[in-house]
């Protein structure tokens, strides 16, 4: 189980990036598409001036059950040991435990 405060930050990050979505979107396109240098270096501090924590890539994946952030298999949203005892009960659809 992972510590609960860092599983209420990554909360907080996923609230700030879906707040802070729409801004972040129409401030990246007007940079794209200036040619002006002075104009796109305006844009780069408009953006800079957002939370960091709004950013998508500040994102971790973490297994919805545990809360652990490695080895997380995104079809399920559940970490290895979590999925293999899962898969072992029969729990997950169209998994099956492979033996030869």
């Amino acid at each position: 189980m992972a510590k609960k405060s860092m599983i209420e930050r990554d909360k907080k990050r996923i609230k700030l990036y879906q707040k802070y979505i729409l801004k972040r979107n129409v401030i990246l396109q007007q940079y794209q598409n200036e040619e002006n240098f002075n104009s796109k270096m305006k844009l780069h501090s408009k953006l800079q001036k957002l939370p960091r924590n709004s950013s998508k890539i500040r994102i971790r994946n973490r297994c919805w059950k545990t809360g652990r952030p490695r080895g997380v298999f995104r079809d399920f949203g559940i970490s290895r040991h979590v999925f293999r005892e899962m898969g072992h009960q029969c729990l997950l659809p169209g998994v099956t435990k492979s033996s030869w």
